[in-house]
């Protein structure tokens, strides 16, 4: 068979990419890569090492939130044309607090075959790390930066389901501090850093535990918080 005739129908494919550890790349991810037409990243330059280093030659379009909203529509035409795109995020699952839910939408609605691969997404083992309830959860990613921060913080106070958000070292010991505020001093919170790399670790605590040790130790890389839910 031609290597024409084993190309995947035209579609779009969502394509996980490591978080840290670069074996956690799976082979069909690879393959997929290897494969399509195009391969929209994120961040190009980023993604060109990953790339690099499986042996990957696809050709790259940066595809990121500041463009998405331009490119969605030219794209969605390509695919229904009988080209075949890739969508990778800097690390982890697309569309997971990173682009690609304008993408997916669009395709869905124009009729267009979506296929998002299993792999890399950093809530889940930090979800299974913290020992918290995991048979139901709340997934919130980032808290608004500023309007609206306190009023989503006030109605997740009583949220008695686990509760996972995404943080940035700089802002962690402001999180944690509205934590207390809102949640109370002794709410059981899990910090989970570095998932998957060298200096990977979990804190847990109370609240205020946790804040404090953030505190002395001031932290670093990408950050996961697990929040046990209102008893």
């Amino acid at each position: 068979m031609s290597k024409e005739a084993q190309r995947p129908m035209a579609k779009l494919f969502l394509v996980p990419t490591p978080i840290g550890n670069l074996d956690d790349m799976t082979f069909r991810a690879v393959s997929v890569l290897k494969e399509v037409d195009t391969i929209l990243a994120e961040d190009t330059r980023n993604s060109g090492k990953l790339l690099k280093h499986f042996g990957i030659n696809t050709h790259m379009h940066s595809h990121h939130m500041h463009n998405e909203h331009k490119t969605v529509e030219g794209i969605v035409q390509q695919i229904k044309n009988g080209k075949t795109y890739a969508l990778i995020s800097d690390a982890g699952t697309p569309a997971i607090s990173d682009p690609g839910f304008l993408l997916t939408r669009a395709c869905v609605e124009a009729g267009i075959e979506v296929d998002c691969l299993p792999g890399a997404t950093a809530f889940v083992p930090a979800l299974v790390n913290s020992g918290f309830p995991n048979d139901k959860f709340v997934f919130e990613g980032f808290l608004p930066v500023k309007k609206g921060r306190q009023t989503r913080l006030k109605l997740l106070a009583d949220e008695t389901r686990t509760i996972i958000f995404y943080e940035s070292p700089h802002k962690l010991i402001k999180t944690l501090s509205h934590f207390v505020e809102f949640f109370g001093e002794d709410r059981p919170v899990s910090v989970s850093r570095e998932i998957t790399k060298l200096h990977e670790e979990t804190i847990r605590g109370t609240a205020t535990e946790v804040l404090e040790h953030y505190t002395q130790k001031p932290p670093k890389g990408e950050i996961v918080i697990v929040v046990g839910g209102k008893k």
